[in-house]
């Protein structure tokens, strides 16, 4: 009788338009989370402590989580700590070796370890083997040049604690202990150089993010909506953001009306900042570059070589092709990976559309994305000579750090999209960005975050950054400095400006997250030592029986 009723009037109410009486109210929370990536997901940890009270909800355009940047196929899993990528400490006009943003990158990731700390402690993350494995970092360059340039690079980051316990060798038989796999068949009479750090870490980023999204689902108000992509992004009244999307699967449409919106949704972010209309999303435009492996999991290969051994990139190269022959655990299993060799799709997510390119240029970018154009044309000569590499090419390539590579091991992969910032300039027209960058409205009631390298590694700190911007006033509460400093003992402070901190802080994380006993370092470190430090202790081989 009643359903009758109901289906008379509603009838009746479509018969004379009035559609709101059918329409389902948007519903409300405190955050939106768009992309289940681990920056989303990270996010999402940070607010959830903090303000275990606010509802949350997590927009995934694929059928899971991690499945885009973060999935351990589709990046390198470094823990980039500045280790041993030659990019982060260029040479001055006078030649000098600056080493201010490897100290910065290697603060930041010792932030990052000291959250996956906290949350190990609390239960959120589970069996840190499953998502962090000790695996050395290494530099290694050949020719007279590189390595002189090498060894002016070791000896000025002898003035940072956080870089202790870094050794630095030219001969071949202490080469060949570090790396035995890479000096078998090598020409005796080739000069090499290389510097070895046995703090160095392989990471599985798509790991913690299905570990803090599982962890997050089992608190009272977070939902996750996979299969749904956004599909506008609008301004209320109010000033909460409506955020509409639809379920790819039933095709159904939903609203949600947030009072914080954080956009983590990588190569996707532009196009999404652009939706929401903000003016600080003008700025931006965005460039794709791909990468391809060669991947071997032969594990009478794989189990002969404990590195992650960057060497240095080619003229006109982007940071994010260095070339590394990578020790990677992933499906459970040790493999190698050797890249990446640079390729290029217009479209700016793996699983994304060629369309993707066209469709983020607009009157106010498309300026700045010539001028870049038209200046960085060594990076359009690499990415085209990258497109014509044939398999033995790349095989070659891969013999310079793999001489008795046999072909037959080794296959093509390809890995995830990257979208390098192109950020207007008054002076320049435009401007490449390396890294991270965050950009959030006026009123902070919506934030995203563009760019690439060092990304995984430091989420941690990036997303304290997106903190400090858009909750400032919560920030600044005793109550949130509480917090923060029990998540990040070292929170507000600098590492790098005491060694006693520095090792206080290696202790602490290694024994939560099974990493080797840490070296010991100098109360005072030598500015220019010229001496390799003393051997530390044997890494631990990563599990090759962990189930990710």
């Amino acid at each position: 009788m009643f359903k009758k009723v109901n289906t008379a009037l509603l009838g009746l109410a479509l018969s004379l338009g009035i559609s709101s009486v059918h329409a389902e109210e948007a519903k409300k929370v405190d955050v939106l989370l768009i992309g289940g990536g681990i920056m989303s997901a990270t996010l999402g940890v940070w607010l959830n402590e903090l303000e275990p009270g606010w509802s949350m909800e997590m927009v995934e355009r694929l059928d899971g989580v991690a499945e885009e940047s973060s999935n351990g196929w589709n990046n390198a899993g470094t823990g980039h700590s500045a280790l041993a990528e030659l990019n982060y400490t260029p040479e001055d006009k006078n030649g000098n070796v600056e080493i201010p943003k490897a100290v910065e990158i290697n603060e930041a990731f010792q932030i990052s370890r000291q959250f996956w700390a906290w949350q190990v402690q609390q239960g959120v993350l589970k069996n840190p083997r499953s998502f962090i494995n000790t695996t050395p970092h290494m530099s290694f360059v050949w020719g007279d040049d590189n390595i002189k340039f090498l060894k002016k690079r070791y000896e000025a980051l002898q003035a940072s604690p956080l870089f202790a316990g870094m050794q630095y060798s030219e001969d071949p038989a202490q080469i060949a202990k570090w790396v035995p796999l890479m000096m078998e068949g090598r020409d005796p009479n080739q000069k090499i150089a290389a510097t070895w750090s046995p703090l160095g870490t392989d990471m599985n980023f798509g790991e913690i993010t299905r570990q803090f999204v599982a962890h997050l689902q089992t608190t009272p108000k977070f939902d996750l909506k996979l299969s749904s992509e956004v599909q506008d992004i609008t301004k209320n009244a109010d000033g909460s953001w409506r955020v509409s999307y639809k379920n790819l699967k039933d095709g159904t449409k939903t609203e949600t009306d947030a009072k914080f919106v954080f956009i983590g949704a990588g190569g996707g972010a532009l196009h999404l900042l652009q939706k929401s209309g903000i003016p600080e999303a003008k700025e931006y435009a965005g460039f794709p570059v791909g990468g391809s492996f060669l991947v071997t999991d032969n594990p009478t290969v794989a189990e002969q070589h404990l590195a992650k051994a960057y060497g240095k990139a080619s003229v006109g190269a982007p940071p994010m092709s260095v070339p590394h022959l990578d020790t990677r655990v992933l499906d459970g299993k040790r493999v190698i990976l050797f890249g990446p060799f640079a390729t290029f799709s217009t479209k700016f997510l793996k699983e994304g559309s060629y369309l993707d390119l066209l469709t983020s240029t607009t009157t106010h970018n498309i300026w700045p994305m010539t001028k870049v154009g038209i200046r960085e044309y060594p990076l359009v000569e690499y990415l085209a000579g990258q497109l014509m590499l044939s398999d033995d090419d790349r095989f070659k390539a891969l013999q310079e750090y793999f001489p008795n590579a046999k072909q037959s091991d080794w296959r093509l992969w390809q890995a995830g999209q990257r979208v390098q910032i192109i950020k207007r300039d008054e002076e320049q027209g435009g401007v490449l960005k390396l890294g991270t960058e965050v950009v959030s409205s006026a009123d902070n009631t919506i934030a995203g975050l563009l760019g690439a390298s060092p990304g995984a590694s430091t989420a941690a700190p990036i997303m304290l950054t997106v903190l400090q911007k858009v909750f400032k006033d919560k920030v600044a509460t005793p109550e949130w400095q509480a917090k923060l400093h029990q998540i990040v003992p070292s929170y507000g402070t600098k590492l790098n400006d005491s060694p006693e901190a520095v090792a206080k802080e290696w202790a602490y994380t290694a024994g939560i997250l099974q990493l080797p006993t840490p070296p010991v370092i100098p109360a005072k470190t030598a500015p220019a030592a010229t001496e390799a430090a003393k051997p530390a202790a044997e890494p631990s081989k990563p599990a090759s029986d962990l189930a990710l």
